[in-house]
């Protein structure tokens, strides 16, 4: 079992920077990645970025604006979000996977993920 929860969420202007947590708890020793996702009013869920084995990464949406880190110790994945746009407006949610796969694509899909946080809002105003 992991337990994962998320903090750092809020309110946020058009351009603004946000940093969102992850602190999971239990068998972190056996989660192979950590991820991040978004969800959005109406939309599916978004694969937004992922660290595994210290390597990060990151959906295309996102890229270049988005920093996910850890401290090595696999149970902290932090998002760190810049030029926050509305349309990154959404449900954001740690996951945890316990599934170890040799190639990195799999990451990007929320079926490999097993534990989920309850998730944080983040909100950017225009």
């Amino acid at each position: 079992q992991v337990q994962l929860v998320e903090s750092g969420g809020g309110l946020v202007q058009a351009g603004d920077s946000l940093q969102l947590s992850c602190a999971a708890s239990g068998r972190t020793f056996t989660t192979y990645a950590l991820a991040w996702f978004r969800q959005a009013p109406g939309k599916e869920r978004e694969f937004v970025a992922a660290l595994r084995n210290n390597k990060a990464l990151y959906s295309e949406s996102v890229r270049g604006r988005v920093i996910i880190s850890g401290d090595g110790s696999k149970s902290t994945a932090n998002l760190t979000m810049s030029s926050l746009k509305p349309e990154d407006t959404a449900v954001y949610t740690c996951a945890a996977s316990l599934l170890l796969y040799k190639i990195d694509q799999y990451y990007y899909s929320s079926r490999v993920y097993g534990y989920w946080g309850q998730g944080t809002q983040v909100t950017v105003s225009s």
